[in-house]
């Protein structure tokens, strides 16, 4: 098993740029595909792109592609999620994710192990 800690988020404004962390604890972390999401009030939960366990395959939902990146330590048990140029619309609870499957996958259901989520509010 392992557990998720979310860190970093916070109250920025317009054009920001912010960094989260997802420290893993456990054994074998670099074994778990791991993946980011977020969720909005009212809305239902995104996901915003995933890592391989190595960190050698990279994947972006096209409304973060080119502003958010994806990148993870393993020495350090922790995956990370850099945004750049953000927008108010960027205003969510953030969630990391693990998985035991190979492969990086969008849908939240194939994910196992899930942080309590960090809050990014983004003003304008």
């Amino acid at each position: 098993q392992v557990q998720l800690v979310e860190s970093g988020g916070g109250l920025v404004q317009a054009g920001d740029s912010l960094r989260l962390s997802c420290a893993a604890s456990g054994r074998s972390f670099s074994s778990y595909s791991m993946a980011w999401f977020r969720q909005a009030p009212g809305k239902e939960r995104e996901w915003l792109g995933g890592i391989s366990g190595s960190g050698t395959s990279i994947y972006y939902a096209d409304s973060v592609k080119g502003r958010f990146t994806i990148s993870r330590d393993n020495a350090k048990n922790t995956v990370y999620l850099q945004m750049n140029s953000l927008k108010p619309d960027d205003t969510a609870v953030y969630y990391c994710a693990a998985t035991r499957s190979v492969g990086i996958y969008s849908q939240g259901a194939m994910y196992n192990y899930w942080g309590q989520g960090t809050q990014v509010t983004v003003s304008s």
